[in-house]
């Protein structure tokens, strides 16, 4: 299936722009420290991230794509579940290439590049991570050739599953509770709140409750 790939207007990024991506990474970087699991930090380090402006996606992938054979690839916004997906299969991971507001940094509901290449692609570093990735574009490209009747819930569990691991998910490590999902790595507000906060309930991964479990994308 064919996706709406496009080339990252790198030379329309404004000066806000890049002053946008250095608050949120200086922000972020003593919670990752604090908070994010040791793949996480492991591939920050490897991808050479710039802490003061937009990065290339051409000089992440050249870091990255020697590790795991995963390119990041822009997008110019939302991309429907099953592509999606089906991205992941061929170890390409749809890249928003705008950037949040200044006026946006402690959370924003869709994604942004930030969210996308300081949240996400980190862990794509990791051979078993980005092995379960293509796995699970496996599973959506499979589901494609039931029932059509039958898909639409399939991609909806799915959904929900990679809303509570790979976008939000926490992990058990030797320093106690880490974070791995994306959606918590790349808000200042939310990855303290995940590990910190006595309101958030935390349970040991259920797969029947995970996919029978609705979300809110704004809070």
């Amino acid at each position: 299936m064919s996706t709406a790939f496009v080339e990252q207007p790198y030379q329309l990024y404004t000066p806000e722009d890049h002053k946008s991506w250095r608050l949120l990474y200086s922000r972020m970087r003593p919670q990752w420290e604090k908070y994010a699991n040791e793949h996480f930090l492991k591939g920050i380090s490897s991808l050479a991230l710039p802490s003061d402006r937009v990065p290339r996606l051409e000089d992440v992938n050249r870091f990255l794509k020697p590790l795991t054979g995963f390119q990041a690839k822009g997008v110019g916004g939302y991309v429907p579940a099953y592509v999606f997906f089906d991205c992941l299969r061929q170890r390409s991971f749809p890249t928003t290439v705008n950037i949040r507001h200044a006026d946006q940094l402690d959370y924003l509901p869709e994604p942004d590049i930030f969210h996308d290449v300081a949240g996400h692609v980190p862990m794509h570093t990791d051979p078993a991570f980005a092995e379960a990735l293509v796995r699970f574009g496996e599973c959506a490209h499979t589901a494609a050739q039931m029932p059509a009747e039958a898909l639409p819930s399939i991609i909806r569990a799915m959904a929900r599953f990679f809303w509570f691991t790979i976008e939000f998910g926490l992990m058990q490590s030797k320093k106690g509770l880490r974070v791995y999902g994306s959606g918590l790595l790349s808000s200042h507000g939310e990855i303290e709140h995940a590990i910190e906060s006595p309101e958030v309930q935390r349970y040991p991964i259920q797969l029947e409750w995970v996919i029978n479990q609705g979300f809110a994308i704004d809070h």
